[in-house]
This record gives C-alpha cells, structure tokens and sequence, in this order.
C-alpha cells in the first residue's frame, strides 16, 4: 500500500462529523445512563473523530463544565432537535428553551430547536425561557 493511500485511510477514519447514536445501547459519557430518548440527546466529536455521546444536552455542559475534555480539542458538538426525530443539529446554531413543561432526562429541562421561531412555538403558552447558545453557555457558567 503506498503512503498516500495510507494517509487517506487514516484522515478518512478521523473525521470530524457525526457518529450515530444507537439509542438504547450508547452510555452517556457524563452520567453513564444507556441513551434512549431521541428528542435530548447530544454529541461531542473531538479534533480525531472520536465521539462522546450524551442522554440530555445538559450532560454535554456539564462534561464540558468539568473539563472531561479539553475545550480546545472540540471539533464539532450537536445536539438533538426536540420536534424532530433522531436529528442532530450543531449546537451553537440552535435556539434553546428551560421550561419546566419540557422535563429533559437529567432535570435541566432542557430542550433544543432548529431556529429561535420553533423554540418559542414549544413554549406555546408555558413558562419558560428562550436562548441561544450563548445564553446557554452563560446559564450554565460555562466559557468556550
């Protein structure tokens, strides 16, 4: 095998992009619990291609907040769509809601959206707040 084609296998297993979750046998790698529900979960994908899966986006910040990771090593973080079916969307570009209507598994009630407009559509009326990743981050006391 030439070198080149060598390097080519070893950038191609190191990409930074999504890796499946598979709901119901992934551990969350924060709290440890298995990943079964669609509409919380969350995904860190270092500089190498590894990724560190999440059953809520509040386990995400808090293995962020904890420095279970170095900060400068994160290549990419998404996180679930809450009105969509197993779609992970990139974190910083998503809109946030806090409701306590909207119980996400580790009680941050947590919940994520495509765009500001459907985070407040979920509210529809319940107490809660929108945000985007920055407001986020200052919610939790966490810097990036």
């Amino acid at each position: 095998m030439s070198a080149l084609a060598l390097a080519a296998i070893i950038m191609a297993s190191c990409a930074v992009e999504e890796v499946k979750i598979d709901y119901g046998n992934d551990d969350c790698a924060f709290c440890k619990m298995k990943i079964v529900d669609k509409k919380f979960s969350a995904e860190i994908v270092n500089e190498h291609g590894k990724a560190f899966k999440f059953d809520a986006i509040e386990c995400l910040l808090r293995y962020i907040k904890l420095d279970m990771i170095e900060k400068n090593s994160i290549g990419l973080m998404l996180v679930a769509v809450f009105t969509e079916e197993d779609k992970l969307v990139d974190a910083k570009k998503a809109s946030y809601v806090i409701s306590e209507d909207i119980p996400s598994p580790m009680g941050a009630f947590l919940s994520a959206y495509q765009t500001p407009e459907d985070a407040r559509n979920a509210l529809n009326g319940k107490d809660g707040e929108v945000m985007d990743w920055k407001g986020l981050l200052g919610r939790f006391r966490l810097e990036l």
